[in-house]
């Protein structure tokens, strides 16, 4: 199938990559079909571009390759509605707010994106845990002063 995408132009996709949201995402409440794209050349970041609408993709990433000590538990409601029977079965994901410099994009680590990796179920869940905002600075502070 062929597919208009925001960042990758048009492409072809396969059915078997598509994340089923059932009730979409908060304020995306009509978007339920993504396909997960890679970036070129990098392997930590990449898009989740919603199979309807071209112009609504997200840049994700997993928050545990910069977050080491990131973890919550999963509601009942939550495992139970992405058919999860074991931890192995889940990706989760967290949605990227890309600023410039680059040193200025956030993380949101309230809502992370879980995915039953067996059946693409998915959901977007909204944390109650008050030590995690939608804001987290992905770099740290001295990223800058690193690079230079």
């Amino acid at each position: 199938m062929r597919l208009q995408t925001k960042y990758h132009g048009e492409i072809e996709w396969d059915q078997d990559l598509k994340w089923a949201f059932e009730n979409g995402i908060p304020g995306f409440p009509e978007e339920k079909e993504f396909i997960i794209l890679p970036l070129p050349e990098n392997e930590v970041f990449m898009i989740m571009q919603s199979l309807k609408s071209p112009d609504i993709a997200f840049v994700l990433t997993s928050p545990f390759s910069f977050f080491t000590d990131y973890e919550f538990e999963l509601d009942v409601q939550t495992i139970e509605s992405l058919e999860i029977e074991t931890e192995e079965d889940v990706q989760v994901m967290v949605i990227l707010t890309v600023h410039e410099p680059f040193s200025k994009t956030t993380a949101n680590l309230q809502a992370p994106i879980i995915i039953n990796i067996k059946n693409n179920k998915s959901k977007q869940v909204v944390l109650n845990d008050k030590k995690y905002k939608t804001k987290h600075l992905l770099l740290s502070e001295n990223y800058e002063k690193v690079k230079e």
